[in-house]
């Protein structure tokens, strides 16, 4: 019965004191990325140190987070870390924990409806995405050779002579793909 528990409880992760992490269920030393899939797969487990047996699975997971953010993935905003500081030794304290998990559980379950709500609004999902890249980036080269002479010179002798833009008409086509666009995100936040 004690081998079903074990099966049915958290994977144990022991620590070392060289810092090496062995996972008991697997036999194995693993790494900080290998706990970070973990995570990701939905995997729980139990960091441990292996001297003591205390529980550090906190630290290591706040460990995976710094490593993350050291990579160039800044999924927290510096405003947030610090209001997050700033929580520690206040009245508040120990409310932010409770707070922070129903808010991520809240985003958690929402986040198929979220995905399936932005598909359905740019209509066709990754198909639109690229439309809209393809425009923004038509703009952008536009805007470019606007304000750059040699740009501009070189965009002119590409089409045909006959056809002569001026300036202003190319500020008139650029507000009013602006403006499409300012309408396409109207349109997005209305329908949440």
């Amino acid at each position: 019965m004690s081998e079903e528990k074990a099966k049915d409880g958290p994977v144990v992760i022991k620590k070392y004191a060289n810092r090496r992490l062995y996972n008991t269920q697997t036999s194995s030393y693993v790494t900080l990325d290998h706990l970070a899939g973990m995570v990701k797969d939905g995997v729980e487990f139990e960091v441990q140190d292996a001297r003591t047996g205390e529980d550090i699975t906190r630290s290591v997971l706040t460990q995976i987070i710094f490593e993350e953010e050291a990579k160039g993935q800044n999924l927290l905003p510096i405003k947030f870390l610090r209001q997050l500081i700033r929580f520690y030794g206040d009245s508040l304290q120990a409310f932010v924990p409770g707070y922070l998990d129903m808010s991520m559980d809240s985003f958690t379950k929402n986040q198929g409806a979220m995905r399936d709500r932005i598909a359905e609004a740019m209509g066709g999902g990754n198909q639109m995405i690229e439309n809209l890249t393809r425009q923004n980036l038509a703009i952008f080269e536009r805007a470019t050779q606007m304000f750059s002479p040699f740009g501009a010179a070189q965009g002119r002798k590409a089409e045909e002579p006959a056809e002569e833009k001026s300036s202003a008409s190319d500020v008139d086509a650029l507000k009013r793909e602006m403006e499409a666009m300012r309408r396409q995100i109207s349109e997005l936040s209305q329908r949440k």
